[in-house]
């Protein structure tokens, strides 16, 4: 029976081993979980997954030919009999759900308790898949995906590294982020033009109240609006240039090291919550701690 197709529209690049997953699995650690895999494509990390015992797997697959064609693979057979993309059975614990990723109800997928998730993650939905997932780590404790190399250096990105941004702030609020290791683009069917990264994120609270994360993230996206520019520019954008500039000034006047000439990279977690902190504050009181 043919395959189906694989879409550019929708960034499909299957994996063609499941060896390569290895270090996903491993931070993984998938026995005896739920795991809700996003994008599963063909199955090769589907059936590792369940090789490593995972308690159950739900594949969320948009494609609905390749949805099916996943779905072919996994017969009703006797536990044990297993698949993979090139033949072999995938495991009955397998279930195919067709839908968009986006759509995903995390704190309804984990009523019974907390799920993993993992994923290849197309480079143009990875960023609003992560948003949607990041806040619930009551829900999703460990996640792991395979991104667009570039993403992974994002993704991971401390203050002044030169992928550093406004992303990069969003998952450390949320998560512990590490890299696990580079995929050669020769690894996917059809091949991109870039390496892929397996990415594990620790999902924990975040410093804020839910309810107060928008704003500060809102706050975090101002203050890198205006890259390689001076956070006073960055800020002035928003709040006006005079205000920015009493707002930089206290934010030194509490950060030894930080000058008025400061930028947004340069700026980690703690020093962003101080100045998401600041904004809050009323104009008057901010002036009133410079006179």
């Amino acid at each position: 029976m043919e395959r189906p197709r694989y879409k550019k529209s929708l960034g499909q690049h299957h994996l063609v081993s499941g060896a390569i997953c290895a270090p996903l699995v491993a931070f993984l650690r998938p026995a005896g979980q739920m795991v809700v895999e996003i994008g599963p494509g063909g199955g090769v990390l589907t059936a590792e997954l369940l090789e490593a015992g995972a308690g159950r797997v739900v594949a969320w697959e948009v494609d609905l030919p390749w949805a099916a064609e996943l779905a072919r693979q996994s017969p009703q057979g006797r536990p044990g009999d297993e698949r993979l993309a090139d033949g072999r059975m995938l495991h009955h614990r397998l279930q195919v759900v067709v839908g968009d990723a986006l759509d995903l109800d995390w704190p309804a997928l984990a009523a019974a308790g907390p799920v993993l998730a993992a994923g290849n993650l197309p480079y143009n939905v990875a960023t609003p898949i992560l948003e949607r997932l990041l806040p619930h780590h009551r829900a999703v404790p460990r996640a792991a995906f395979l991104v667009q190399w570039e993403v992974g250096e994002r993704l991971v990105a401390g203050p002044g590294d030169a992928a550093y941004g406004s992303l990069s702030v969003l998952v450390a609020a949320y998560a512990g982020a590490r890299l696990l290791g580079r995929v050669r683009r020769g690894s996917f069917r059809p091949p991109p033009k870039v390496d892929g990264a397996f990415v594990g994120l620790t999902l924990r609270q975040p410093p804020l109240p839910a309810d107060q994360m928008p704003a500060f993230l809102a706050t975090v996206r101002l203050a890198f609006s205006r890259r390689r520019k001076t956070l006073r520019n960055a800020l002035a954008s928003g709040i006006g240039r005079e205000r920015a500039g009493r707002v930089v000034e206290a934010l030194v006047a509490t950060r030894p090291g930080l000058t008025p000439a400061v930028r947004a990279e340069a700026l980690g977690l703690p020093e962003l919550l101080d100045l998401h902190r600041l904004l809050l504050r009323p104009a008057e009181v901010v002036d009133f701690m410079h006179t």
